[in-house]
């Protein structure tokens, strides 16, 4: 029996994926992929593969071709847009492979947020802005625990990026005030983050649904929340002062006036 692969391609841009992700795709005899959510590109790296769209499957199909395939000795690939680990449902499959003896292999690949962070030209974490990155989404028919809730997570006033949540704008805005962002925090959204028709809309707590809705985004965009996006003032990283010490580097001395 071989092993199942649970793949990451990256955001979108084609170039945006692993070499390791592409050689497998390149190599794979089954793949079931995240139907639109994969560009034609990649799926085109897969040179000999019998391809399935997941998005016309439920759990237990897409778990006997992955079962099926591995017990035939197949190069099996679960194909993911981004990363595997983040809003995927890699765990229920990997443990429900595992019962029947089939060991998998995750590949990360790039997030959607942080091709939505190179597009809005930011830095998610600043000195003397945040540390912090706090990652969720807005609760819809996937309940978010009581402790997790935006207006408590806000509380932090760290960088807040939102999934799969642009269609609750509203709520976001309203929990984000609520928990101690002031209406002019800014805000960016950007959808289809790497894509050829990716949009990037900026503004702040107070305008950003109006801004959204004028755009008709209602999906795929990632919301992030945060001084980081237009930041009024930070401090420079110490890492490369030169009053700064580690162990590639000695500090200089100062110099006297």
């Amino acid at each position: 029996m071989s092993k199942v692969f649970f793949v990451g391609c990256g955001p979108g841009d084609p170039e945006l994926i692993t070499i390791k992700s592409k050689k497998i795709l390149q190599k794979a005899d089954i793949v079931v992929y995240s139907g639109s959510l994969i560009p034609p590109k990649i799926l085109s790296y897969c040179k000999k593969a019998k391809i399935h769209d997941a998005a016309k499957l439920v759990r237990e199909e897409i778990f006997k071709i992955l079962l099926n395939g591995a017990k035939k000795n197949k190069a099996v690939v679960r194909l993911h847009d981004g990363d595997p680990a983040i809003y995927g449902a890699i765990r229920e499959q990997i443990d429900n492979l595992a019962k029947k003896g089939i060991e998998s292999v995750v590949v990360p690949g790039i997030t959607s947020f942080l091709a939505a962070s190179a597009a809005l030209g930011t830095q998610l974490t600043l000195p003397g802005v945040t540390q912090t990155i706090i990652i969720t989404r807005a609760e819809s028919r996937t309940k978010v625990p009581k402790r997790e809730k935006i207006s408590e997570l806000a509380k932090h006033k760290a960088t807040m990026i939102f999934y799969l949540s642009v269609h609750l704008l509203s709520d976001i805005v309203k929990e984000a005030i609520a928990g101690g962002y002031s209406k002019t925090t800014p805000v960016g959204v950007v959808y289809r983050a790497s894509w050829d028709d990716e949009k990037i809309i900026t503004g702040t707590l107070a305008n950003i649904r109006k801004k959204v809705l004028a755009e008709k985004i209602t999906k795929t965009a990632i919301v992030i929340i945060g001084d980081v996006v237009k930041p009024k003032s930070y401090e420079y990283s110490r890492l490369y002062d030169k009053t700064f010490s580690h162990g590639y580097r000695k500090a200089k001395p100062k110099t006297k006036k």
